[in-house]
């Protein structure tokens, strides 16, 4: 029996930013490159553990979070600035900023090197992407690994689809999500919309945690999707109305208007953003350019560090690449 392809999906803006703040490495000029280095390195851990055949990367696009602070206004807002886990600050407020940004392109350099498949939609936020990949015929039967730190994600999960969450170091597949949650992945966004998101600064029906939702709501562990309208259904056909049930029933729209902003079973993608999404991955060419990543990381000085890992995951990718064509 053929070996399903196993593709590695990467959360890439929640991958820089981990390691942004705690890696405080320095290039060679003396300007901040922790987040590039961090990165580079934890693609290499993961594709050393994943041992992936191909490998996609999603950035957020500009103007990514526009349709969604359109539906709600608060939707990212009062977000707590980034605190880097270190003493020393050698940069003003606004070249750290410049910085950021800096090793966010450098980053995107450093991969274009690589036979990776790269997404930056303008429109569009990773979470879409990502969720539309998992979606498209042609990667059902595929396994996938999505990596990140988001919880949105679990909603993704299938018998072909894990959740890998490095800080957490866990690898969530279904059953480990039952047992840990008690709600299935096909109703954790309307989970999650009841009870809201403060990292994404989305409200929730007050008292209403995941835990306290699985516990009034058991059906939501079925495979069986529910919707908004289900729970209204069963909150208006109980004898005994707790307090959970009654601010349910009056803030019906609010969920309704938080499912829309966190499913991604069907992200809202327009028709020309997922023909370039089909187009690109479609493309059978991979190839590795080692002599120009290696002058990146002797730029940067980051060459001393051992990338075999990754060199021999780059070279199994177009090696597997190159005879699929033939």
């Amino acid at each position: 029996m053929k070996k399903a392809e196993r593709v590695l999906i990467i959360d890439a803006l929640n991958m820089f930013i981990r390691n942004y703040i705690v890696d405080p490495s320095l290039s060679i000029g003396g300007h901040p490159i922790g987040g590039v280095k961090g990165f580079m390195k934890s693609l290499q851990k993961t594709v050393r553990e994943v041992k992936p055949d191909q490998i996609i990367i999603c950035w957020d696009g500009k103007g990514g979070s526009r349709r969604r602070k359109q539906s709600n206004k608060n939707y990212k807002e009062g977000r707590a600035p980034i605190r880097l886990n270190r003493n020393i600050k050698n940069l003003t407020e606004n070249e750290e900023v410049q910085n950021k940004h800096w090793q966010q392109i450098r980053i995107i350099e450093y991969l274009n090197h690589l036979p990776v498949v790269q997404f930056r939609i303008e429109g569009l936020e990773a979470d879409d992407v990502i969720g539309h990949i998992c979606r498209m015929p042609e990667y059902r039967e595929k396994e996938k690994v999505i990596l990140s730190m988001d919880k949105d994600f679990i909603q993704l999960v299938d018998e072909k689809t894990v959740l890998m969450r490095p800080i957490a170091k866990e690898v969530l597949n279904r059953t480990k999500i039952l047992e840990q949650y008690n709600i299935h992945p096909n109703n954790f966004a309307i989970a999650r919309a009841i009870a809201g998101d403060k990292s994404d600064n989305i409200d929730g029906i007050k008292g209403a945690g995941l835990p306290t939702i699985a516990k009034r709501f058991p059906f939501l562990k079925e495979e069986k999707s529910y919707y908004t309208s289900d729970i209204v259904e069963f909150c208006e056909d109980l004898d005994k109305q707790l307090m959970i049930h009654k601010r349910i029933l009056d803030n019906e729209k609010m969920i309704l208007d938080n499912y829309k902003i966190m499913q991604l079973y069907a992200p809202a993608i327009s028709p020309q953003a997922s023909s370039s999404i089909r187009e690109k991955l479609d493309i059978q060419e991979r190839f590795f350019n080692k002599t120009g990543l290696l002058q990146l990381f002797m730029e940067d000085g980051v060459a001393e560090f051992n990338w075999a890992d990754l060199y021999s995951c780059c070279k199994r990718i177009c090696f597997k690449a190159s005879n699929q064509n033939f």
